[in-house]
């Protein structure tokens, strides 16, 4: 399994983790502390707002008047893997 990396994919892990550990039924599941694996599903909720975060930041720079090479910079990678993750509207639903 592959760690999740589409705000899509990051918002369906952590659902999906907050779910199995709200399915958890102290009767029936061992009396151990899940707080490690909830904080898991909390940090893929970090991750998937976090990348909203720079998905609304990269369109606020463009709209600006950032070029490619400037919001790769910033990002830490090239202007083409910008353009390729950001410059398309799908990319940003």
């Amino acid at each position: 399994m592959r760690v999740p990396r589409t705000r899509e994919e990051l918002d369906r892990a952590a659902a999906e983790a907050e779910a199995w550990l709200d399915s958890l039924d102290p009767a029936t599941t061992p009396a151990e502390d899940p707080s490690d694996l909830r904080r898991i599903g909390l940090a893929l909720r970090g991750l998937a707002d976090a990348q909203r975060e720079v998905d609304d930041a990269v369109a606020a720079a463009r709209r600006n008047g950032r070029n490619w090479s400037q919001i790769g910079l910033a990002l830490g990678i090239s202007r083409q893997a910008a353009r390729e993750r950001y410059g398309h509207p799908a990319a940003r639903s």
